[in-house]
Formats: structure tokens, C-alpha cells, sequence
């Protein structure tokens, strides 16, 4: 289907616009800032004012670039050493203040105070490693989603991210063009969706109440360039028929129009009147191009599916799951190459199976769990796809699965290991029950992207003397070592990987 003449400019011109778009200067990088320059340390005082939580938006002369830069890469203005150093003293303090917790779990209340006060009280009582860098530092996303909303010229449809508040009504869209962490396709696929957008007659879904059709769009990347897009949209009151219509001009802009020049290898389309739901509750429907992309790690190959769970840093995860592996594994014998530990290795939260897949060398069997279907799917494709025979992949909640499954593995010979890998909300109390009390776990390997939200009560509970009220009976764990691995440059966040051992 052809877009209709009256509402489009010339391809070449308008590939012009969206690869070289045209916009007012950006201060990040086309003047020195006032603020702390990335060549030069920060006093202690200075970085507490300019905290990344509270970047300087009140600062005269502030662009809206550094304003956005400021939200989602706090981080930016440092050197990546002190981006480093920084990361290391917030995980530091997030230690010890689980040590700290964990003593007084222990202690009784009269001796608790005593013990916040000793020499130690402000350090971890276990060591807490060096942050490991990631390879990759700029443009490194492999997964990136754009918002639409009002631009700071008033342009509802303005395609990029967030600054501001709905409740407080100072919610304004920016485009993501200077972000040091977004790769250059993922920008060039927002602009173009933003072109695609402005062209339609459909309004943008900015509030579900108020009407609208165009949503957000997902943009994912594989080391080789392979591009996956999904578009999402609000129906409201179309009828299939009038939605399908739509749909193929996205086709065609992406395959034959301006947006040809993304060289998009699958366009993905989920219709939803939620803001937030999976393949099962809605499917994604498959537009154009090929179903999956595949991404390599550690030498093992994986299918990406459009909803599934990967690590937003195809680099820093060899790191991270090798710093995995070694944890959880460590060597022990070393035959025909490979490197043997044996027995089972139990894998929460298992994701397309990235962890367990990568580590099966290394033990005798891997028993996956995972709530999303499609995800599960993925890693019995994936173990398949790598030769693995030693996996296997259990779909459903943890929390429902996991205290069946330990009964089982009660009897199992080898030992028994487990790593966790939940999201920022941790683990269902549940589970970390089971966890806890199945004796035959002397290890447990837990990664966290939030060590200091929801995950600390899961540590709590996991190294707690015994608690009868809360069922949890088993021996205790204690955290032995933690190694943190910087997924994400510029931000400052970063993965936590937590030894537990009893």
C-alpha cells in the first residue's frame, strides 16, 4: 500500500532528515559544561550537589539534552575510572549496611547496639571486589524502548524519553540523539518512527482514558546489526479491519519508504489496551522479516525472541556470567578440555536459559525455571541449538514450582547449587524458603541489578538464624563474597553478584 502523495515529502529528502536531523546544538558536546568535567576528579562535596539523582535542572543555561542526560545517564561528566570508583562505594556501603543488618538479626537487642558502634561496624565483614568494567562503554544497549509524547516544541508526537512527572503535569519528550549508552541504530529507528508517526492521521496514546493510538517502540540489537522493532499501539474503538490498514503502511514505511534505511530485519506489532502485558496475554504479531534475532555469549549461540529477557550488554554479560560460573562452579577437574565440577545446578529465574547453557560444561545437569512461556521456549531452543543435552527448563512461577521440585532434587547425588537472577522486586518469600531450607544447597550465586531494594530482604532471610514463624528451618547461609560487574556505563547502576555459602 502506498502512502497517499499529499502527505509525503521526497524519500531522499526525508532520509536526509532522519539520518542528519536538524536540531539546536547540544551543550554536551559542543561546549565544556559548567558542571564537573570528565577529565578531572569531583570533590566529595560537589558530587553530593550534583547527586544523579538530583541533577542541576535549575542551572541557567541547561539544555534540554543535558537535562535528559543528567535523568538517564547520571554519570556521564565523570572519566569511566570514576565511574567505576563511584559504583564501588555505593556497593560498599550497600554491604555493609547488609552486614550491619545481618549482625543485628543475630544479636540480641542489648548487644545490637554495641555492635553498631565497633571499629567494623561501617565496613563489610566480607570481601566486596573491585567493580569489573564493562568492554563496551558507549552505545552499548542491545535492547532500548522510546515513549511518545509532547516535545518541547508541544509536538505530541515527539518520540524519545521522559523528563518530568504525569502527576505534577511537566511530562516532556526528548529525543535520545546524544545519549552515550543508545547505539546508533536504536537512534535512528526513533527518529524514523517519529517521521512514521507525525505522517499518520492516528493521534498518539498518550493517556489511555483520553484516546490515541501510537505507543512506544521497543528497539532490539545484535552484535552483527540485526534489527528487531515492535510497535505498539492502542485499538480504542477501530475495527480489524481499519487497524489492518495501518499496519501495512508501517510495513511499507520500514520496507519500501523512508524508514528502509533501519534495514529492519523483524517489525513486530502488539496491539493492547494495557500498558504493559506479554506475548501470551496479547500476542506480538510478526509484520515483516524473520521471527528471532541470535546473539552469542561465551562461545554459546541464543534465540532472542521479541519479549524475552536478555542482558541489555552483550559484552559485560561474558563478563557477568563468567564471574557467574566461577562462583558457582569453581574448577575442579580438568579433562578433554573441559572443566568438570558435576552434580546439579539449580537455575531460578532462568530467562531464555543464558546462565544455565553457559555453565553446563561444568556440571552433570541444569534445572531451569521461568515464569514466561515463550522465554522457556527460547531455552530448550537455545540448548538445543548449542548441543546441550544436560538442561532442562521448567515453565510456571517459582514460588509454585520450586517447593515440589526440591523433594525431588532431595535424593539428587553431586551436590546441589543454585544461582537466582530475579528482577528489581527479588524473590517471592516462597522461594527463598525453599531455597533455604533444602540442606543439600551449600551454594547459592544470587545477581542483582537493585542489591538494596527488595533483594536485601531476601538476604535477610536467607542468612537469618532460624525462624519458626516464617518457616525458615534450614541452616543459615552467610554472604562470602561479592563481585560487582558494571553493565551499564554512564548510569549508575550495575550488577551485583552475591556468594552465599553454608
Amino acid at each position: 500500500m502506498t502512502l497517499v502523495a499529499t502527505r509525503c515529502r521526497s524519500v531522499t529528502s526525508v532520509k536526509q532528515n532522519i539520518l542528519f536531523p536538524l536540531r539546536r546544538p547540544c551543550l554536551l558536546f559542543s561546549a565544556p559544561s559548567s558542571s564537573v568535567s570528565a577529565d578531572r576528579a569531583p570533590s566529595k562535596n560537589r558530587w553530593r550537589r550534583k547527586s544523579p539523582r538530583k541533577p542541576p535542572w535549575d542551572d541557567g543555561g541547561v539544555s534540554w539534552e543535558e537535562r535528559l542526560a543528567d535523568q538517564v545517564t547520571p554519570l556521564w561528566r565523570l572519566s569511566y575510572e570514576q565511574q567505576l570508583q563511584v559504583k564501588l562505594q555505593h556497593q560498599d556501603r550497600i554491604m555493609s549496611q547488609l552486614s550491619l543488618r545481618l549482625s543485628e538479626d543475630f544479636l540480641s537487642p542489648s548487644s545490637s547496639s554495641s555492635s553498631s558502634s565497633s571499629p567494623n561496624a561501617g565496613k563489610p565483614s566480607f570481601p566486596v571486589l573491585p567493580v569489573l568494567p564493562s568492554p563496551v562503554r558507549d552505545g552499548y544497549r542491545n535492547k532500548s524502548t522510546f515513549s511518545v509524547n509532547k516535545g518541547v516544541d508541544g509536538n505530541p508526537k515527539t518520540v524519545g524519553f521522559y523528563i518530568g512527572t504525569g502527576r505534577e503535569g511537566s511530562i516532556v519528550c526528548v529525543n535520545a540523539d546524544h545519549l552515550l549508552n543508545m547505539p546508533e541504530k536504536h537512534k535512528l529507528v526513533a527518529r524514523c518512527y517519529q517521521d512514521f508517526i507525525r505522517r499518520s492521521p492516528l493521534d498518539p496514546c498518550l493517556l489511555f482514558h483520553t484516546g490515541g493510538h501510537w505507543r512506544e517502540v521497543t528497539v532490539r540489537t545484535n552484535a552483527r546489526g540485526h534489527t528487531m522493532v515492535m510497535v505498539y499501539f492502542h485499538p480504542q474503538t477501530l475495527s480489524p479491519d481499519e487497524v489492518a490498514v495501518h499496519k501495512a503502511e508501517l510495513v511499507e514505511y520500514f520496507t519500501q519508504g523512508p524508514g528502509s534505511v533501519c534495514e529492519v530485519d523483524s517489525l513486530f506489532f502488539q496491539e493492547s489496551c494495557m500498558t504493559r502485558c506479554t506475548h501470551e496475554e496479547s500476542p506480538y504479531q510478526l509484520l515483516h522479516g524473520q521471527p528471532y534475532i541470535y546473539e552469542e555469549v561465551l562461545g554459546f549461540k541464543f534465540r532472542i525472541s521479541a519479549d524475552a529477557f536478555f542482558q541489555v550488554n552483550q559484552a559485560a554479560a561474558e563478563v557477568l556470567y563468567g564471574t557467574v560460573r566461577d562462583l558457582c562452579l569453581p574448577n575442579t577437574e580438568r579433562g578433554e578440555g573441559r572443566a568438570q565440577s558435576g552434580g546439579t545446578l539449580l537455575d531460578v529465574c532462568c530467562g531464555t536459559g543464558a546462565i544455565g547453557i553457559a555453565l553446563s560444561p561444568r556440571v552433570d545437569r541444569i534445572i531451569g525455571i521461568e515464569l514466561i512461556e515463550q522465554a522457556v521456549r527460547d531455552a530448550v531452543h537455545n540448548a538445543a541449538l548449542n548441543d546441550v543435552s544436560n538442561c532442562e527448563f521448567i515453565p510456571g512461577k517459582a514460588e509454585a514450582v520450586l517447593p515440589g521440585l526440591m523433594s525431588r532434587l532431595s535424593s539428587a547425588g553431586g551436590g546441589l547449587t543454585a544461582v537466582v537472577n530475579p528482577s528489581r522486586a527479588g524473590l517471592h518469600h516462597k522461594v527463598v524458603r525453599a531455597l533455604r531450607n533444602q540442606a543439600a544447597i551449600r551454594r547459592l550465586v544470587y545477581v542483582s541489578c537493585k542489591p538494596d531494594g527488595e533483594a536485601m530482604r531476601n538476604f535477610r532471610e536467607l542468612c537469618c538464624a532460624p525462624d519458626p514463624q516464617k518457616k525458615l528451618t534450614g541452616d543459615a547461609f552467610s554472604p562470602t563474597l561479592a563481585v560487582p560487574v558494571d553493565m551499564f556505563p554512564h548510569t549508575s547502576h550495575c550488577e551485583l553478584v552475591l556468594l552465599f555459602e553454608r
